[in-house]
């Protein structure tokens, strides 16, 4: 059975009762899976219209998603499977669309493919002519983040589709109810909660993006702040995946993990090792264009003045 959704707000009373899918042709396609596949479209989207923002002037983020997504979503199954307490069989292990996807194994995954990327990139750089930029995967890392945060944005209203990832019992005036044969229960909307949090995420990264200090720190900023709202989410969630026999949930170690990871990268590039706007990759991106690649002049100069044109277009710098 799949349950009517209820949100009861005093005088109106809003609810959904469409499936889980739709039957077309034989075949049946979740809303979940198109959800997912929209939340993906509109992050290839956004990658490809600010690009050039974080010094990527090429087709590139194509080639990083090919890396990036499959393993992403094998990393997000092999989570769910390890920390899970089901049976798995090679047929069942295929089959996503049942359900069974960790957002932090798909972020492990994610990075994994990244790195893959990485190497490839550089392998296909390796010769690269006198003058030419080095090539650096934190940029693509930076505007991974920003996928990322909108695909979780509009993934977890797959969760709604599905019915699932709710949380515990509450009487909160925001509640959501779903009605089953043996009445309503009243249960944290954990899936909106953490649908919210990635929005304004990104809404605050997007802005501040055009202000990073170093390459990376959007990444970062990431790991901490999705870290933070996935803490304090999953502790109302009633499906959580636990640390074994341990009583300790997963994604919470985790995310304690990512906050740590995060605070330490920013402290090191902000304090200790503090960063200057040639750092970063756009900058030199721009220089490079700017200034011939066998150009004899003095290139100090030259990326003085660069830097000083810079300064005068993007008051961040």
């Amino acid at each position: 059975m799949t349950p009517d959704i209820i949100f009861d707000f005093g005088s109106t009373r809003l609810t959904f009762d469409f499936p889980r899918g739709i039957e077309l042709f034989g075949w049946t396609f979740y809303w979940y899976g198109a959800i997912i596949a929209v939340g993906f479209l509109v992050a290839m989207i956004y990658a490809y219209r600010r690009k050039e923002t974080f010094g990527i002037r090429d087709d590139s983020i194509t080639d990083m998603a090919l890396f990036a997504v499959p393993c992403a979503i094998i990393g997000a199954r092999v989570y769910y499977m390890i920390f899970s307490e089901e049976s798995w069989t090679f047929i069942t292990a295929l089959q996503i669309w049942n359900g069974g996807l960790a957002i932090y194994g798909g972020v492990i995954g994610g990075f994994i493919g990244t790195m893959l990327f990485s190497l490839y990139m550089r392998h296909k750089l390796k010769r690269k002519e006198y003058g030419a930029v080095k090539f650096k995967i934190s940029p693509y890392m930076d505007i991974g983040a920003l996928g990322l945060l909108i695909g979780q944005t509009v993934g977890r209203w797959g969760n709604f589709a599905n019915r699932e990832a709710y949380g515990s019992e509450t009487n909160l005036p925001w509640a959501m109810g779903l009605s089953f044969d043996t009445g309503i229960i009243w249960v944290h909307p954990t899936f909106l909660y953490e649908s919210l949090w990635n929005l304004i995420g990104l809404i605050w990264m997007h802005i501040y993006s055009k202000r990073r200090k170093f390459d990376g720190e959007i990444f970062s900023l990431y790991l901490g702040w999705y870290g933070i709202g996935r803490f304090f989410v999953e502790a109302l969630r009633t499906d959580s995946l636990y640390l074994f026999n341990t009583g300790l949930r997963v994604s919470q170690i985790v995310a304690i993990i990512c906050v740590a990871v995060s605070v330490a990268v920013i402290i090191y590039n902000r304090l200790i090792r503090k960063r200057l706007p040639s750092d970063l990759y756009v900058n030199q991106t721009l220089l490079a264009n700017i200034v011939p690649p066998n150009d004899e002049t003095e290139l100090d100069y030259e990326f003085e003045a660069v830097l000083e044109e810079i300064k005068r277009d993007n008051e961040s710098l």
